[in-house]
């Protein structure tokens, strides 16, 4: 026989459970509702942005915006010496990473969230290497090395689940290209001038390498050289399963690659 105290103890259990139940629905709405309208919008894609060599003061200090809002950051370059010619390395020491205006590569791909909805999902990583080589009106070498275990996002949990799944940089810690044809420029590089050209070369991404072609824009200013530019990767081309978790419903078949790369000359 169930006596009233018994009763009484498990209508309170049942009552108590039950707003934990609404508060924790009201708090993942709340959540999305401040994901949605006031977290702060992610970095523009490259395309979006000018190509512009950092100042020494933005080089050295931890700005936000210029960037990320495609605004110009003034270029404090030293003038070039002794023509274009030679080899040209990444320089990791130009720009900030918190404004990325440094050398980084990154990716970008569409995904739906959990009470949330719809998301650009943008990774980035600083740590990157490579040179490039001139003779004349061609670029006749370039090489490129990616640090993926390094790509950070908005999110430390989508960074720690890509050692395990999609890119598995635990397994497939490095992406990297490198250009199988010259570059045919037209003209020496005029300082200050941007120019469109198509880089064909090899990309190697989770341990598989592919032809590709990278439609770039470059630009010489003073002593640098940066190239930033962009390219559509199917994930199934790579052998790329996507991750699946309980706060993502879904992911596109689709990624793009960024990079933005500042050069100097060996």
């Amino acid at each position: 026989m169930t006596t009233p105290q018994a009763s009484n103890s498990g209508a309170s259990l049942a009552r108590i459970a039950v707003a934990a139940v609404v508060l924790a629905i009201i708090a993942a709405g709340a959540f999305g509702l401040w994901y949605v309208f006031l977290r702060p919008s992610g970095p523009a894609a490259v395309a979006d942005t000018n190509l512009v060599v950092p100042s020494a003061a933005a080089s050295s200090s931890a700005g936000g915006v210029a960037a990320s809002s495609g605004a110009s950051v003034g270029s404090s370059s030293a003038p070039l010496t002794g023509g274009v010619d030679g080899t040209w390395n990444v320089d990791t020491s130009l720009g900030s990473f918190s404004d990325f205006t440094d050398s980084f590569v990154g990716y970008r791909v569409q995904e739906q969230l959990a009470n949330i909805g719809g998301n650009t999902a943008v990774g980035r990583t600083p740590d990157v290497s490579g040179s490039l080589t001139i003779a004349g009106t061609r670029v006749t070498a370039v090489s490129v090395e990616a640090n993926l275990t390094t790509l950070r996002s908005d999110d430390n949990r989508r960074d720690g689940q890509l050692s395990r799944q999609g890119l598995e940089t635990g397994t497939f810690p490095t992406a990297t290209f490198t250009l199988t044809s010259p570059i045919e420029l037209g003209s020496v590089p005029a300082d200050g001038a941007e120019i469109d050209v198509t880089a064909s070369g090899q990309l190697t991404l989770h341990g598989q390498t592919k032809d590709v072609q990278i439609p770039l824009k470059a630009k010489l200013s003073g002593s640098t050289i940066v190239v930033s530019g962009s390219l559509d990767i199917a994930f199934a081309d790579y052998g790329i399963s996507k991750p699946n978790s309980f706060a993502v419903l879904s992911i596109a078949d689709t990624g793009t690659l960024e990079l933005h790369l500042l050069f100097t000359k060996a």
